[in-house]
């Protein structure tokens, strides 16, 4: 729970505040850019919602925030916030909220489909979260990128018996009941292809969903600044090299959403993307 003693002295006076247990995850300058910013590593309150609309979108970063690093100063009226969650992206892919700070605060998406929902990472098991996805169809596959943004998948196995599916690479300390293997794309079911890429991490896999939407974990992003795809260098655990080749792989594949764990979501057509990931792939090749 956020503590006004420990405001930014940066936050412009009014109702929303952010304090200094903040992780510069980005999330809630995602969900409310007109009330949050970017103060060179946390996040600020710059512009105090002035309607309706921007008091909601306030209200969903406070409820999303990992850390609770988001506060109030008087009593607040989350319920439209809170049950603003999942939140439809496009299609039947929805955007879950609720992040965790175990998985430093990455995007989790939901897939829901009458052959059984697919949950792409893990959010906070929040019980407002998941009574949502109960009424949404409980969650059948429990798709985990890597080994980073796993957070309490161990609880949602609990309560909705799905299938965990990790590569098997990533796969220390953490039970699955699906082992990806090797450096092939798995086509999980005729909607479903894991690819995997090498880079971020040793496991690392990316999931397209009917041509059209991929998940990509922190292994590419949309930048805003660049106007294109991005992977990020300094967080390249396992090889930038490997990383650099594994994005080649993808030029195989349409798709017109990225949708990431931690960077920005970016929808283009499909072959504006390719070329956007063509510029990635010469990118990350002039970086060492």
């Amino acid at each position: 729970m956020a503590n006004l003693k420990r405001a930014y002295p940066d936050n412009v006076p009014g109702e929303f505040f952010v304090d200094e247990t903040c992780i510069d995850c980005d999330l809630c300058r995602q969900i409310a850019p007109s009330v949050f910013r970017d103060d060179v590593d946390h996040s600020v309150v710059f512009h105090q919602p002035a309607d309706t609309s921007e008091g909601r979108r306030a209200g969903m970063a406070l409820v999303a925030c990992p850390t609770g690093s988001i506060g109030t100063r008087s009593k607040w009226d989350l319920k439209s916030a809170v049950g603003a969650f999942p939140e439809l992206v496009e299609d039947n892919v929805y955007f879950c909220g609720y992040a965790s700070a175990n998985s430093y605060g990455a995007a989790s998406y939901l897939i829901q489909r009458p052959k059984g929902n697919v949950l792409i990472d893990s959010p906070r098991f929040a019980s407002h979260l998941v009574r949502k996805l109960e009424d949404m169809g409980g969650v059948s596959t429990m798709f985990l990128t890597h080994r980073d943004d796993v957070a309490d998948h161990e609880k949602f196995r609990e309560r909705f018996g799905c299938r965990r599916v990790i590569h098997v690479a990533d796969s220390r300390n953490i039970t699955a009941e699906h082992l990806l293997e090797g450096e092939e794309p798995t086509q999980l079911d005729e909607e479903l292809l894991a690819v995997p890429v090498p880079g971020h991490t040793r496991g690392h896999v990316v999931l397209l969903y009917r041509n059209k939407f991929l998940f990509t974990g922190d292994h590419l992003a949309w930048s805003d600044t660049r106007d294109g795809l991005v992977a990020f260098r300094s967080v390249a655990w396992y090889s930038w090299a490997e990383q650099t080749q594994s994005m080649k792989r993808l030029l195989n594949l349409d798709f017109e959403w990225v949708l990431p764990g931690h960077g920005r979501r970016g929808h283009q057509s499909a072959n504006l993307m390719k070329q956007k990931l063509v510029n990635c792939i010469e990118w990350m090749t002039n970086v060492r």
